[in-house]
């Protein structure tokens, strides 16, 4: 037997198309529902974002600036007064021991621990 049988094929095909011509016609009906209208704007309060980095060396760079761990404390309470509750963004080189890293972090969330406690 060289043919292909192509009965079956368009049996599926004839199917499909009867589905979707029952079908297609359904998703154009909604129930018309009246929502109410909104008169508040959109806010867009975005937080402020301190950026956060360490060098390969353990050296630490807030906004680009180095400073040393004693007076990290200090610089984040400088920048997270400036108003709400800021994002810290720590970015840290592939070489950078993991305990400086946590260290960092300790430092930035007794800070953020203090500031909520006030």
């Amino acid at each position: 037997m060289t043919e292909i049988n192509t009965t079956p094929l368009v049996d599926v095909m004839l199917v499909l198309l009867m589905i979707f011509i029952i079908t297609a016609p359904l998703f154009h009906q909604a129930v018309p529902v009246d929502l109410p209208r909104v008169e508040a704007s959109r806010l867009d309060d975005r937080p402020k974002v301190i950026a956060l980095a360490i060098d390969a060396s353990g050296k630490i760079f807030v906004e680009g600036l180095a400073v040393s761990r004693e007076a990290l404390a200090a610089r984040l309470a400088e920048l997270a007064a400036a108003g709400g509750q800021p994002e810290l963004h720590l970015r840290a080189d592939r070489g950078t021991r993991y305990g400086r890293v946590t260290d960092v972090l300790a430092d930035a969330h007794a800070l953020a621990w203090r500031e909520s406690l006030s």
